[in-house]
């Protein structure tokens, strides 16, 4: 299983990440994480853990809720951060209007400047998403970009566009939520070759331990779900994520 999104620099772990990420990338069968930054601090986090662990990887960038915090010289540093080996792409960026629609247009100004950097350095990009997709749409479409929607939860009608586009599809836990409604309907809809799964972890945890911090080893039971949509066996999920995460991300 490769785990494209998760957030092992988060204080949720600081009791026992490394205990945790040993036990992942052992016994556990996770054979590689992405760990996302969200602005300065947890980009360089992940690169740290990146550089510790063999088979975890980073992408940096300021998540759309930090995007007003971004100065020029954070920037620069996005970009020379891209120079190291094991950051494999730009993210997690995007727009939010969730929590706070006071700084929508920063929002939009600062995921440009990332697009327009992910073509210049022709890497992939990790879209964030939450109740903006009528913007995040319009922006994403003007750039001719690699990259993945990342707990991708809108329409199906939504998920064609991107599709159509070359966009890829990650499932996080909520596909197994019982409550769910466009997470199972994508699951079934998207195409072999452009499904991803995560686990944003410490959140979104799979039912049945859903509220529950979570970990890439509960994959299993995303897998196990999308495999049943699909009409399909775990074995066979596995591998078509896993080629489709290294085709992607470049491992």
């Amino acid at each position: 299983m490769i785990d494209i999104h998760a957030h092992y620099d988060d204080d949720a772990f600081d009791d026992d990440r490394d205990k945790l990420l040993q036990s992942l990338l052992g016994e556990k069968g996770v054979n590689k994480i992405i760990n996302a930054g969200c602005n300065i601090e947890t980009s360089e986090a992940s690169i740290r853990l990146a550089e510790k662990y063999e088979n975890v990887y980073a992408v940096v960038g300021f998540h759309p809720n930090d995007a007003h915090k971004m100065t020029d010289d954070d920037f620069e540093y996005i970009k020379k951060m891209l120079d190291h080996p094991k950051v494999l792409g730009i993210g997690e960026i995007g727009l939010d209007y969730h929590w706070d629609t006071s700084h929508k247009e920063i929002q939009k100004e600062v995921f440009r400047k990332h697009l327009e950097l992910a073509v210049e350095r022709d890497l992939p990009v990790v879209i964030h998403e939450r109740d903006s997709i009528a913007d995040c749409l319009e922006i994403v479409l003007d750039y001719n970009v690699k990259g993945v929607f990342h707990a991708f939860s809108g329409s199906k009608e939504t998920a064609k566009i991107l599709l159509d586009r070359g966009w890829y599809i990650s499932f996080p836990g909520t596909v197994t939520f019982k409550n769910a409604k466009h997470p199972p309907e994508n699951a079934a809809f998207v195409p072999e070759d452009r499904i991803l799964t995560e686990t944003d972890s410490p959140y979104l945890t799979a039912h049945p331990f859903r509220g529950k911090r979570n970990d890439s080893g509960y994959m299993t039971y995303t897998l196990e779900k999308i495999a049943e949509i699909r009409g399909t066996d775990f074995e066979h999920i596995e591998r078509i994520t896993e080629a489709n995460a290294k085709r992607l991300f470049g491992f």
